[in-house]
Formats: structure tokens, sequence, C-alpha cells
């Protein structure tokens, strides 16, 4: 994995606010496609789920590259990466999508609040960055926040919150590649490719028993295709348009829309655990985030 960073160029800081802009409109949009998916998921398997909505996430993509900068914007320079990419993205999506099915929705996006520690801990492996022993004490203190909503050994120890924990380890090292691919691949090629893998990889899963979509389930589907398109553009330009360290805290607002939603939805609220394991995270991933942008300035 290392080498395979090594040979894909960075890319630059073109527009941290326009950055800014795409990350937090993205988080919310995928908080609401996530919120539908738990609603589907009660009554569909998560493999056909993904399929569906992979299906009508691609027209649009196809239609936009169509009518604007045309088909030949979906070739790709790193067949391999790009392959990686989406394989990280059907895992990540499978586990997260599984986890909501067995947990209060807030809950398990609490749990994927871990990503941009994964982030920090995986830059020294892939991508062979300095981490000194503040960033290292902040990123300990964050997983202490982890094993606080978790739980382990105890009677409210849940299997299933270590889905959306996997989930954020597979999404922190497609984050990895995002950065170092987006010099290289258009937007629209990431997303096509990345969607049309999940897309296969739902397909993989009808031999395991699918059910007949409803009508009116129909909408929910197409609505989930248009979000998640959406969504996912405005993460690859969000990445393309600012540092990571730039970006990285407004990905915190998930838990906020997460809790409303929740709430809402479901009526269902963190318990104490979740909501002081998740401060400790965010605070973590806050201060991480502050050295960060101190040793970028510093070189």
């Amino acid at each position: 994995m290392a080498r395979l960073a090594n040979q894909l160029p960075a890319a630059a800081s073109l527009a941290p606010g326009r950055g800014i802009a795409c990350i937090s409109a993205g988080v919310l949009i995928i908080c609401i496609n996530d919120a539908v998916l738990k609603w589907l998921s009660a009554g569909y398997p998560v493999g056909q789920v993904l399929f569906m909505r992979g299906l009508f996430a691609i027209v649009p993509i196809l239609a936009i590259a169509w009518f604007g900068p045309g088909l030949a914007v979906l070739r790709v320079k790193s067949v391999g990466v790009q392959g990686l990419r989406g394989g990280l993205q059907l895992t990540s999506t499978m586990l997260f999508v599984t986890g909501m099915t067995f947990m209060p929705f807030a809950d398990a996006v609490a749990m994927t609040l871990a990503g941009p520690l994964f982030l920090t801990a995986l830059a020294v492996p892939i991508l062979g960055e300095p981490v000194g022993w503040r960033r290292w004490t902040a990123v300990g203190i964050g997983f202490v926040g982890v094993m606080i909503m978790v739980r382990p050994g105890s009677e409210a120890m849940r299997l299933a919150a270590l889905l959306p924990l996997a989930s954020a380890l597979a999404g922190s090292v497609r984050d990895l590649i995002t950065r170092r691919m987006s010099r290289s691949e258009s937007s629209l090629a990431m997303l096509f490719w990345t969607t049309a893998i999940v897309t296969l990889g739902g397909l993989a899963t009808l031999p395991f028993g699918w059910v007949p979509p409803r009508v009116d389930d129909l909408g929910l589907l197409a609505a989930t295709g248009l979000l998640l398109a959406t969504a996912h553009y405005l993460f690859i330009e969000a990445f393309r348009l600012a540092q990571a360290a730039v970006i990285a805290p407004f990905k915190y607002t998930n838990l906020v829309w997460a809790v409303i939603i929740g709430f809402v939805v479901w009526g269902d609220l963190p318990d104490v655990g979740v909501i002081t394991g998740a401060a400790l995270v965010v605070a973590s991933g806050l201060y991480i985030v502050h050295r960060e942008a101190l040793r970028r300035r510093a070189l």
C-alpha cells in the first residue's frame, strides 16, 4: 500500500472555502441517504438495496457525463487503484448498512466518528507521514472514547457496533486513496467506477435471496441513488479543493444531523455512554486536525 500511495500524485489545495461548502452539503445529504437506507433495509436484503440504489445512481452520472464533458471523462488511468477504491467503498457501505439494521441510527453514525483517528494512524504505513507524540496521544484518547461507546465486556456490548467501526476503517483507507487520486482522475470517473463496483457487489448477493420490491418503495430507492451520487461527488470535490485537515472538522456535523433524524423518525436518542464517548472522539479528532494544520504550516 505504501508503494502504491507513493506512485499517486498529491493534489493541490485550490479553494478551501468551496471545499468546506462541498463537505458540509455532502455530509447532510449522505446522512439523509443513510436514514433512508436504514428504513429500506428493514424490508430488503442489504445487497439488494445497494444494487437497486446503484442503478438509480449510475443513470444521472452517465447523463452528467454525456451532456457535459462527454463520456471520455469516465476513462481512468489507474484501473487497479480505481478497483481498490471501489472495493473499499463496497466494504464500507455493506458494513455500515448492516450495522444500522441492528442499532439506533445516531449510535451507528457515532461509531463512524473514529474515521479521522484511523486516518491519522494509517498515514504512517500508507503515506509514510510522521505522526508526533501529541497526535498519537490524541488518537489514544479518541479510541478510549470509542471503547466507552462500545462498552466491551458489559451487558451493553453489541457486536453490531463493530460493524460501523470497521466501516470507518475501510472508509479511511478509501479517503487516503481519494486524496492521492484526485489529480490524475476526474471526479466523475471516480464516482462512476466506484458506484459501478458497489452495484455489482450488491448484485452478487442475488443467490442469497432477494424479495420483489414494492411499488411504493421505488421512489425511495430512486432517491437514495440520486442522494448517493450527489453526496459522493461533493466528497470527491471537497478532497480536490481543500486539504483534508481543513475539511475534516466539518465531517463531524453528521452526528448532529443523525441525532435529529434518529429522534424525528425513530424516536431514538443516544445514551450517556454514546454521548460521552462521541465527545472524546470528536475532541481528539479536532485536535489532530489542529496539529496537522500546524505541521503543514511548518513545512
